[in-house]
């Protein structure tokens, strides 16, 4: 049986070792598909990238979400599929970087990136591995908080330790 719910949701993703972070709040609508199997889907800001533009006397860095492009302003859709064993997350970008991570704890997944193209020919995706250090999920009936923690790898070089924290509030 199919229900959903319209909750507020906030995403995060920090790494422990370089100096990044990120976060998403939004609303999303949770999909239960099962007992324990639910589909988060929401709408994250379009990515801010710079462009170079250049004027007679320097060279300026513009926000390209400041320009008129399309893909700048169309919204980028995330789609979270969570168990208590797994969790998948894909993120569609309308022209922008797009990408898929697998993770289940004790296991290597795959996380896939694809980058914008500026040709019409297919490109493969950059494929990475991360190792799921922690994988928890709590909640009453419904999830209210999800941790990831994992490791990125290139081959056998680490490209950092990541935390993703989901919070769905009730």
């Amino acid at each position: 049986m199919l229900t959903h719910h319209r909750k507020p949701v906030c995403l995060s993703l920090i790494s422990t070792d370089l100096p990044f972070w990120s976060v998403v709040e939004t609303a999303g609508t949770l999909y239960q598909k099962d007992t324990n199997r639910f589909h988060l889907l929401l709408t994250a800001p379009p990515l801010i990238t710079c462009e170079l533009a250049s004027s007679r006397n320097s060279e300026e860095i513009i926000p390209e979400n400041q320009s008129n492009s399309p893909a700048s302003s169309s919204p980028r859709i995330l789609w979270v599929e969570i168990s208590p064993y797994r969790v998948i997350m894909t993120m569609q970008g309308n022209g922008q970087v797009s990408y898929r991570h697998f993770w289940e704890q004790g296991v290597y997944g795959v996380s896939r990136y694809w980058l914008p193209a500026e040709s019409l020919k297919p490109h493969n995706p950059i494929r990475l591995r991360n190792f799921t250090k922690t994988l928890s999920l709590n909640g009453h009936h419904l999830p209210e908080h999800l941790r990831v923690e994992y490791e990125l790898w290139a081959d056998k070089v680490q490209m950092g330790s990541y935390i993703l924290n989901l919070e769905i509030k009730h």
